[in-house]
């Protein structure tokens, strides 16, 4: 009897132990897996936005599956609570009007599935470009056709309301082809979360607002805005983790620009423009996503023509981009790329082969290489991650 009596305390301990170590186990799988979110055209071999879990652990994506059937979401974005996901609907009518549209959706982190809430129109024609403000309070969106920029609240519920702000750029540049107008590619928000920067092909301009986050309104800010070399069509905008530099890819001229960024005033000043492309490349090349690695040590940048993605080291000093090498994207038409949330992993959508590729990211030199992956996702346009999963595998 004593020596029962000596075991049960033993035993106890040891299956708290045990359940100590299989939560902190299964709290170490679901770190290391996220969901990840693609972006597409529709037609044929799309219905709308999809869906795959990634293993940080093991660079693993698995096979997509619908997750809302809708009508060309070529952009997504998460909110910072990671509960919803809104996506611009890619079109140049919306309910009888010259709009398109933008959609809020319920995300399950468990599932991956997303329910729609509502849609409104995006007060603009052709939306290929939506942000959340870091607050979650305003979905922010540019339109490409038409070359506005619009705010729009999300209400308590996660639906959205109708714009609360339309800014309508105006303004061409030298290409009569393809700057005869303005043309809103993306939207993006500073380290401060409250300046609003929107790149406008037609204009070869960063244009540059204030965000009232109790109004929604957008002003232009004390510098309203950053030019660039003419015919360069500036496309896509990111920033250093200290909020000191920022990056411009240009789709027309295949450059990077980098900028250095006035924290008190907003102002960009050009501080050097690098190519995406070989010095022998001679066919057509339209450069497209840009990204930073979180530590903000090396920048990607894609071309679609080359089909390859192009590296680049950056002195966190001086911000200045140092060539390290060009990748192909193993697919035709690189429209976007994302890095995973740890930084070790670059996932790639080419857009006019299909598929969405997987590669290693070596976080000494930053070079690429392709772990051998390759899912299919008809016409995959946009890549975008839920910073961490709640459901395990």
């Amino acid at each position: 009897m004593r020596f029962r009596s000596c075991l049960k305390p033993v035993c106890a301990a040891l299956a708290v132990w045990l359940l100590v170590s299989f939560c902190a186990h299964a709290a170490d799988a679901r770190s290391n897996h996220f969901l990840v979110y693609f972006g597409t055209f529709t037609g044929t071999n799309s219905k709308g936005i999809y869906v795959s879990r990634f293993d940080s652990a093991t660079g693993r994506l698995s096979a997509p599956a619908l997750a809302a059937q809708t009508v060309n979401p070529s952009f997504v974005a998460i909110a910072p609570d990671h509960h919803l996901l809104f996506s611009v609907n890619e079109t140049d009518e919306f309910h009888g009007q010259a709009s398109g549209a933008v959609s809020a959706f319920k995300l399950d982190a468990s599932s991956g599935k997303l329910e729609l809430l509502n849609q409104q129109p995006s007060g603009g024609t052709g939306p290929c470009h939506v942000t959340v403000d870091p607050g979650g309070k305003y979905v922010l969106v540019a339109n490409y056709n038409s070359g506005s920029v619009a705010a729009l609240p999300v209400e308590t519920d996660g639906s959205l309301g109708p714009a609360s702000l339309v800014i309508q750029h105006h303004g061409s540049s030298v290409n009569r082809e393809r700057q005869a107008g303005p043309h809103a590619h993306c939207v993006a928000m500073d380290a401060t979360h409250h300046r609003v920067f929107a790149c406008d092909l037609g204009l070869d301009k960063v244009m540059i607002y204030q965000l009232n986050e109790t109004s929604g309104a957008l002003t232009p800010d004390e510098t309203p805005w950053a030019e660039l070399k003419p015919g360069s069509g500036p496309r896509h905008i990111t920033f250093s983790p200290d909020g000191r530099h920022a990056y411009v890819i240009s789709e027309m001229g295949g450059t990077l620009t980098a900028f250095a960024c006035n924290p008190e005033h907003g102002a960009l000043n050009e501080i050097q423009t690098v190519s995406t492309l070989p010095a022998d490349f001679h066919g057509k090349n339209t450069a497209a996503e840009v990204a930073l690695l979180p530590s903000g040590k090396f920048i990607y940048g894609s071309n679609r023509g080359d089909d390859s993605i192009a590296v680049f080291a950056v002195d966190e000093a001086s911000g200045r981009l140092s060539f390290v090498e060009r990748q192909s994207s193993h697919g035709k038409t690189p429209r976007c790329f994302a890095i995973d949330p740890t930084g070790q992993y670059l996932i790639a959508a080419n857009q006019n082969s299909d598929n969405v590729v997987v590669f290693h990211i070596n976080a000494l030199t930053g070079k690429l290489t392709w772990t051998g992956q390759s899912i299919e996702v008809g016409k995959p346009v946009c890549v975008t991650f839920v910073p961490r999963e709640t459901a395990m595998p």
